[in-house]
């Protein structure tokens, strides 16, 4: 049986009445996990990024003397890396629906109209009440709503309100992968076609240093979110998440049909599903006081 309650946010010093601070950080505003091996991971991604954004730049599509496919690439490039990049920090910063810790009071408890005897799911490590599908996540030290998984490049959990940001945090990282593979064969054909002195502004050992490592990251981060990408789909479109799928747990939630499942996600089909900066205009809508058990 599934009861709405109103839930008072603990306050930093324990008690109640308070705002919430745990993984908050810019005045409150923004969610943020403090996780070392996190945050090194973030870094890491963004300087791969940009290490693609200076070699692609300054070594293939600059330097081209084909102007007009040099525009067209620039344009596509440059629009897919701000797209990831944008995606990524709407994963990192967005909470991804976490119940507030230490609600599990004899107040809470009377407030949802619990009867004695009657059984409700308590987290024993946040002391929060449970939402049906939610799961601890050691790392966040929270219980999130629907998690799917800790990833430690977003430095977030994938849950019930920022899967959309990871999935098309995958999607155009997936994207920006192909197509840089797809200058860097152009240039190394450009340059066995000339010579390897004036295709580059760099010397022919460097040239070949910096195109093949451009051609393990694509192929490393290519791999990686194509993956990725396809298990958040199948996941999206069974109504079951990673986490649910590896602990084999069975259904105890009424499944909704894929389209719904989709549009539980992304909302109602639109050019918005591509968008990081749009939230889904028919997911249910929660705030920090009200949640479903």
């Amino acid at each position: 049986m599934n009861y709405s309650y109103s839930a008072l946010s603990p306050g930093g010093s324990g008690g109640f009445g308070g705002v919430d601070q745990h993984n908050r950080c810019c005045g409150n505003k923004a969610w943020c996990v403090k996780d070392i091996c996190g945050i090194v991971c973030v870094i890491m991604t963004w300087l791969l990024i940009l290490f693609a954004e200076f070699v692609v730049m300054r070594l293939i599509l600059v330097p081209s003397n084909y102007t007009v496919f040099s525009t067209i690439n620039m344009i596509i490039f440059q629009a897919l890396a701000f797209l990831a990049f944008a995606s990524h920090i709407r994963t990192m910063l967005s909470d991804p629906g976490a119940v507030p810790r230490g609600n599990a009071t004899k107040e809470m408890i009377e407030q949802m109209g619990y009867r004695e005897g009657q059984m409700f799911y308590k987290c024993p490590k946040c002391c929060s009440i449970k939402p049906e599908r939610a799961h601890h996540c050691s790392v966040c030290q929270r219980c999130i709503r629907k998690m799917d998984h800790h990833c430690p490049w977003v430095n977030n959990c994938v849950g019930e309100n920022n899967q959309k940001y990871f999935v098309l945090f995958t999607f155009y990282i997936a994207s920006i992968s192909v197509h840089t593979l797809f200058l860097v064969l152009t240039q190394f054909a450009e340059c066995v076609k000339n010579d390897w002195r004036t295709c580059s502004p760099y010397s022919p050992p460097a040239t070949i240093f910096l195109l093949l490592f451009l051609t393990f990251e694509g192929l490393m981060f290519g791999i990686f979110t194509i993956i990725m990408l396809a298990t958040q789909l199948t996941a999206i479109l069974n109504d079951q998440t990673g986490i649910e799928q590896l602990k084999k747990e069975e259904a105890r939630w009424a499944k909704k049909s894929r389209l719904k499942s989709i549009q539980s996600v992304f909302g109602r089909f639109s050019l918005a599903w591509f968008s990081p900066f749009t939230e889904p205009s028919c997911r249910t809508r929660f705030n920090s006081h009200f949640y479903s058990v």
